[in-house]
């Protein structure tokens, strides 16, 4: 699901900054590269329940962390859910990410997680999984639920609530071509290095938007994308 603001291209000029750590040094990374290491990891860092998929309207975060905080009024968000897939290769974890459809009214060609609207009756859960099969044909036989990321409030609406998980070898993935235009696969290590985590930033509707930013080759991995994969770096090293 793609929830970045309509800005379908990398910006032409960004001002890009690597973040140090807290005591000013620049951290090396420090996730784990085995399944059972990462596993436990997570499990004690993230949470085991979904957050309430309400809106707070004490809820700042998101797209707005960079950005001055939330707008004091906030309209009521639409709840989604996102699945943070982490395939378990044997020579390191990766995060399985899609390239939304080029034909899409909104969000064309960027980077995205599986994912969408929480519908009637359905729990966070049970979105993260479904969406994952509509759009990508991951096999919910594959999935191992970790555990659940801050939500995360975007800019045009959306209160995402992300589940990390871990995705065991084996499956075999169906792109669904209306909606994703390809599938691929991203070292854990290069994400979860605070050196690849950039601040990029660009005029849009007016004002000056700031955003995080992890560009690999020739992917560029941004906005609400970036900014829940940050958070999974910030739950892992707290």
């Amino acid at each position: 699901m793609g929830h970045d603001a309509d800005l379908c291209e990398p910006p032409a000029e960004t001002n890009a900054r690597d973040k140090p750590g807290r005591d000013g040094r620049r951290r090396a990374p420090m996730i784990p590269r085995d399944r059972e290491t990462f596993r436990a990891l997570a499990r004690a860092k993230l949470d085991a329940e979904a957050p309430p998929e309400a809106l707070s309207p004490d809820l700042g975060g998101g797209d707005f962390a960079l950005n001055g905080g939330p707008p004091a009024q906030l309209a009521p968000a639409r709840r989604a859910a996102v699945l943070a897939p982490i395939v378990a290769r044997p020579d390191g974890l990766t995060m399985l990410l899609t390239q939304r459809a080029a034909n899409l009214r909104a969000h064309s060609g960027q980077v995205a997680f599986p994912g969408g609207k929480i519908e009637p009756g359905e729990t966070a859960l049970e979105t993260a999984l479904r969406e994952a099969h509509e759009e990508i044909g991951l096999e919910a036989r594959f999935v191992e639920p970790l555990g659940w990321l801050d939500p995360y409030l975007t800019g045009t609406g959306f209160r995402i609530a992300p589940l990390v998980a871990l995705v065991e070898p084996g499956f075999a993935l169906t792109l669904n071509p209306d909606e994703v235009e390809a599938a691929f696969e991203t070292p854990l290590a290069f994400l979860m290095d605070e050196a690849n985590h950039a601040i990029h930033e660009r005029e849009w509707a007016g004002k000056m938007r700031r955003f995080y930013a992890m560009p690999y080759h020739d992917r560029y991995i941004w906005g609400a994308t970036a900014g829940m994969l940050r958070n999974l770096w910030e739950r892992l090293e707290r």
